[in-house]
Order: C-alpha cells, then structure tokens, then sequence
C-alpha cells in the first residue's frame, strides 16, 4: 500500500552514523535508513550525504505516493539556518559549506539546516515537552554535551551561531586528574559527564583502580557507558565516574538555570536516555536553585534513538521558530 500523507525528509549526521528518513506533519517517523559516517569534514561530509540521500532516495521510499516535501539537515557544529551555511564541525574541520543551495539544486528540493542539538530542540518544542512549555532549556547528554535555549518561544541562536556549547563550559567539578577539552581547557562538562568524556576519565585513571573490572577497550574503541552504569555498584572507580558525571550535569543544569529562568529542563542523549544517572542527577540539584523551573526537570518523551531524525525532518517542515 503506498503511503499518501506528505512527507518532510531529515538527514541526522552523528560521528559514527548518518540517519535519514522521512516524518510526516504529526510528528510520526515513517521510514529510516542508516548509513556509516565516521570522522569527517564538511568536503567528506557532504560527498558521504549526497551519496547516502541518492541511495535512500532509490532504495528507502518506494511506498510513498508523493515526494518529500522539503529536506531538513541536522549538523553537528556551528550552522547559520537563516543563511544555509555550515560553518564548521570543529576548530580543526572548517569548510564553510553552502549546504542548502547545493543540496537543494542537486535534489530540486526545498533544503533547510540546524545545528544538531538544536534541531533536537525544535522537535522537542514542536511535538514533546514545548507543548507545555514556551521557556525550557534542552540539554543533550551523549557523545558530547550542548544545549538549546528556548524563551518565550525564541529559540536562542547566538550572534555567530554557536550559542547552547555550554558543554565547554566548568561546573566545579573535580574528576580526580585533568582532562583536556577540545576547547582548549580542562575538566568542562562536556570532559568529564558525555560518552566521550567517561571514556577519557576510565582511562585516564584506571591506574589507580588496579581492582578495577571495567573494560578499557583497545584500537580506538571507547568505554561502554553503560558497563560503567552496570557496575558502578560493585567497582569503585566507576561508582566515581558515575558520581562525578551526575554531579556536572547537575551543576550545568543550575547554571543554565539561573542564566535563562526557564520552569523546565529536558534532557536527552544517549547517556542519560535510559534514566539510571537522572536520579542521582536530581539528588544533586539545589532545591533553592530551582524553585522557579516549576515544570521540573524530565527526560526527553521523544525516542532517544530517532530524536536527532524527528528534529532534522522538523528543520525541513520550516515551521517559524523566531530566534
């Protein structure tokens, strides 16, 4: 049977992974299809996209009726959606991309982009908890750590693109040793509470756990998170590692807090999705602090897995969010 509704497409780039898939205007995702990725710049990026999109395009969509009516692009880095311009993956991948113009001529379709974290946010505020709420800040916990700003239904953009890095900011917490951040400080957030942050804290002191029985992966392999969860009640240095990410992230949401008054907080990522850091995220929160975010604080009521997928097709629906 062919799929009659109007369909946005989205394209979610991730370090290991691209997703792209189609959502239709409630919010339902109605086709998907993974592809690798890995570590690129924009030039590999878009070559990797390109020949993704013409595959999923002839192999992904044969049910639907009618074309997609717009393609939305969820980026990791900073992006300028007005402009359609990707500025950068990181200080050391910078290829100022004219994304949408070339996507869009080569596609002959409508073409929006966002920052990630952002067009996560733009889902949330469009299908999850923005249906209660106008003022929430959205902090995704996975890989890395940012966040989006929304206030008064403005989503917060910055005047170079790259407001919500608050992964890069400290939140006096001490890991026990110094990790650098790729911003060129140490012990941020982001270093010592994401996946990529645990797995450079495990390795960077499992010396001193020589009892240890966590894993530390060899050939690039990052720590499981998750087998830091699972033994964090019978291994000392993971009950740290544990600790100490729950407590920066509680300390970046009070920050965030007192920075833009919102009466809720939503997180997301892969590291707290599957809620066993959220409760003792909340045990370490100041009731004082955050006696105006009287929404509270909530895990995403999107499916973690496909929540940078929903946000990429919300970019291509182009719905107004004034920033």
């Amino acid at each position: 049977m062919k799929i009659e509704a109007l369909s946005y497409l989205g394209i979610d780039l991730g370090g290991t992974k691209l997703l792209i898939g189609e959502m239709d205007s409630a919010g339902t995702i109605i086709s998907r299809k993974q592809y690798r990725s890995g570590f690129l710049d924009q030039t590999n990026a878009l070559q990797v996209i390109e020949a993704s999109l013409e595959d999923y395009l002839r192999t992904g969509r044969i049910q639907y009726e009618k074309p997609p009516q717009a393609i939305g692009l969820g980026l990791v880095g900073r992006v300028n959606n007005a402009l359609g311009i990707w500025y950068q993956i990181d200080a050391r991948r910078t290829t100022e991309l004219k994304i949408t113009e070339i996507l869009g001529r080569k596609f002959a379709l409508p073409c929006y982009v966002e920052n990630d974290v952002r067009s996560a946010l733009k889902a949330e505020l469009l299908f999850g908890c923005g249906q209660q709420s106008k003022d929430f800040v959205y902090i995704n916990v996975g890989t890395g750590i940012a966040a989006g700003i929304v206030s008064g239904g403005h989503v917060l953009q910055g005047g170079h693109c790259n407001a919500g890095e608050a992964g890069h900011t400290r939140v006096g917490v001490d890991p026990g040793v110094e990790i650098p951040c790729e911003c060129g400080r140490v012990n941020c957030v982001e270093a010592v509470a994401s996946g990529s942050g645990l797995d450079k804290c495990a390795r960077a002191l499992i010396h001193r756990y020589p009892d240890s029985i966590l894993s530390i992966p060899a050939g690039g392999k990052p720590v499981e998170v998750k087998e830091i969860f699972e033994k964090s009640g019978r291994d000392p240095l993971c009950a740290r590692l544990v600790d100490t990410a729950a407590l920066a992230v509680a300390n970046l949401i009070m920050n965030l807090v007192r920075t833009s008054d919102p009466d809720m907080v939503v997180l997301g990522g892969g590291v707290v999705s599957d809620r066993f850091l959220f409760p003792k995220i909340q045990a370490a929160l100041d009731p004082h602090t955050m006696r105006f975010v009287t929404r509270g604080v909530e895990i995403t009521r999107l499916d973690p897995a496909y929540a940078g997928l929903m946000g990429a097709c919300t970019v291509a629906m182009n719905r107004e969010f004034s920033n």
